[in-house]
């Protein structure tokens, strides 16, 4: 193992992030505009994000320099296992150098109580592993308390005056019972007072009662990270809508770790450092799926049409969007998202948050969005063919038609289904078509955007959605999951293996496209790549099943077996959001976080190829002999 090569490739990742943590210090300043909704507008300089985000880049660049000094002047070829081992270790120093501006920041991500849906009791977040505790274990609240503190729960984050809390609750004397609760030492840090943090935070909420809001711990900070340079999309933070909980140049951070991890921060190499064989290396292993016939010969101009398509459609929809109404930090942030099938949304209820701002046409905000989807879902050298003219090429590959076929029908099966079971939304067919092609298209390229409360739809559509999280979109894409052409693979390779059983003598080769494939490893690789990925997905299931507490799903167990798989798959197919606990309208935050990890690890596996992760647990893969 070269590891001086490898200190070298590690510390340009580490300068190229700090890099991007320093663009993101602009959005700090109110002058820029922020939001495209004017009442979440930020009226202050952000202190806390612009000094956390200095300190970040800081600590980023003082780790890439050093690890490139120890690597300097290393200029022999990367091989497979080196890159292998850049791929895997890459990936895990910019998850950690990614989640220094939230811990530094202080950003938060959930409320210290929460109400439980079902039984309406009071759960509140424990120490240690971070699992949500039920109120019962403290001494029981009095129903007029209990009646303030659920006043508060449902106020949010500013909380309530001296008068609001009182009319509100519909408790007489209720600031004299709320600071008898404060008194209790279990309520110390929970329950905030006026005054308490005076000087930290803004005079809109410094007055008033209210309940704590827990900032990022590193688990939280590692899997938002993750979340954000796998393209997966699944959050832990609960209210976005929020610039003093999340700062907007925290968010635009938050935005540009998708720019970054879909354009695959090894393929960044191949353009600055891959030359010859180097390149080919960390090509191969960063770029999921089968490579395709007719693939450019020379990896570093593969590299660099990558790069130019991915930077022009980002820049094209940022475009598109801002004459849509929205405002150009909106635009770019769902701009970054949508193109990396990522999925972070500056706002809680994502892309549905436009509906409800006059003067935007929400509708053409979706169908644009969706088409570019689509677009980020499909390889990106037939996009290439695209733009040269040659739709015949484009047509002629498989993957690409199977992918369509994907999306249309999908799309008609939900539309209609959703119709005729009168599920919320589907009042008419323009809104039925319109909600089921950007949900699907949102699924299949594994973008994780939502329009809708897919967890309120029948069970069809559900299944239909759990099962195209496992899809995926197309090889040379950014998008997550299997990916399509593997599929295609494998139904050609089982028909042959069948026909093989009762025609031993028959010799077929496996066609693409009416083309041989000559790889004769590959069928074997398609079968052992499927299994290992059925494994990972069942061990991961088992994890979470066994560590997560009841308490995750307020009382209803019997949805946690449905939950955790579909939070496994939506975290191993970089899809995002999942159905339940971890649906359209809820996020990862309830989750523990032992299985916070399990997930940062799944993600990992699905953004990259499986071996390239799990050979690094292997002791002999580090030995030169």
């Amino acid at each position: 193992m070269n590891y001086r090569l490898l200190s070298r490739y590690l510390g340009v990742l580490a300068l190229l992030i700090g890099g991007f943590m320093l663009l993101s210090l602009l959005w700090a300043f109110p002058d820029l505009g922020f939001r495209t909704d004017e009442s979440l507008r930020a009226e202050r300089f952000e202190y806390r994000g612009f000094v956390a985000l200095v300190l970040s880049t800081a600590i980023s660049w003082g780790v890439g320099g050093l690890l490139f000094f120890f690597g300097k002047g290393e200029s022999s070829g990367i091989y497979r296992r080196e890159a292998m081992a850049m791929v895997g270790l890459g990936w895990a120093l910019a998850t950690v150098l990614g989640a220094l501006p939230y811990l530094l920041s202080g950003t938060c991500a959930r409320p210290a109580v929460r109400e439980n849906r079902v039984d309406a009791s009071l759960y509140v977040r424990a120490s240690g592993w971070s699992v949500w505790k039920r109120w019962d274990a403290a001494p029981k609240l009095a129903p007029t308390e209990e009646r303030i503190i659920r006043t508060l729960v449902n106020t949010g984050p500013i909380g309530c005056s001296a008068n609001s809390l009182a009319a509100f609750s519909a408790v007489p004397g209720a600031t004299s019972i709320i600071e008898d609760i404060a008194s209790r030492p279990e309520w110390k840090g929970i329950l905030l007072m006026p005054g308490d943090d005076a000087g930290q935070t803004p005079s809109d909420r410094a007055s008033h009662y209210r309940l704590a809001w827990v900032p990022m711990g590193v688990v939280d900070a590692l899997f938002e990270s993750q979340s954000g340079f796998s393209t997966t999309g699944a959050t832990v933070i609960v209210n976005l809508n929020d610039s003093w909980l999340v700062p907007h140049c925290i968010l635009f951070w938050r935005a540009s770790t998708h720019l970054l991890g879909g354009l695959g921060i090894i393929v960044l190499f191949v353009v600055i450092l891959g030359q010859g064989s180097t390149g080919k290396a960390l090509m191969r292993v960063e770029m999921a799926g089968p490579t395709k016939e007719g693939n450019m010969a020379r990896m570093q101009h593969s590299a660099w049409m990558f790069g130019a398509i991915y930077l022009i459609l980002n820049v094209a929809l940022a475009i598109l969007l801002m004459l849509l109404g929205v405002s150009l930090f909106d635009a770019l942030c769902h701009a970054f998202a949508t193109m990396a099938t990522g999925g972070f949304s500056t706002y809680n209820a994502s892309v549905t948050h436009f509906q409800g701002l006059p003067g935007i046409n929400s509708d053409a905000i979706e169908y644009l969005i969706s088409f570019f989807m689509f677009l980020a879902g499909a390889n990106f050298l037939l996009l290439y063919l695209l733009a040269c003219g040659l739709f015949k090429m484009v047509w002629n590959d498989i993957e690409f038609r199977v992918y369509g076929l994907i999306v249309l029908s999908l799309t008609m099966i939900i539309a209609f289904s959703g119709m005729y079971l009168q599920d919320p939304g589907f009042d008419n067919v323009s809104d039925a078509i319109r909600i089921s092609l950007f949900q699907t298209a949102s699924v299949q390229s594994c973008t994780g955007f939502v329009t809708a409360d897919f967890d309120q739809w029948n069970n069809l559509s559900r299944m239909m959605l759990l099962l195209t999280m496992f899809i995926g979109g197309c090889s040379g894409s950014t998008a997550g999951g299997l990916k399509v052409i593997r599929y295609v693979l494998l139904v050609k390779i089982l028909r042959m293996e069948l026909e093989h059983a009762y025609r031993p003598r028959v010799i077929r080769l496996l066609r693409i496209g009416g083309k041989p494939i000559d790889d004769q490893e590959l069928r074997r690789n398609i079968l052992v790549y499927c299994a290992v990925l059925i494994s990972v997905f069942l061990i991961s299931w088992i994890i979470v099943v066994a560590v997560e507490p009841g308490s995750t799903w307020d009382g209803e167990e019997g949805n946690k077996l449905i939950d955790s798989a579909s939070a496994v798959v939506t975290s191993l197919s970089n899809c995002g959001p999942g159905l339940g606990v971890c649906g359209a309208s809820q996020n990862f935050s309830n989750f523990c976080d032992i299985n916070k990890l399990v997930f940062i690890l799944v993600m990992i596996l699905g953004r990259l190829e499986i071996f390239s992760v799990l050979v690094l647990f292997l002791p002999g893969f580090w030995r030169d002999s």
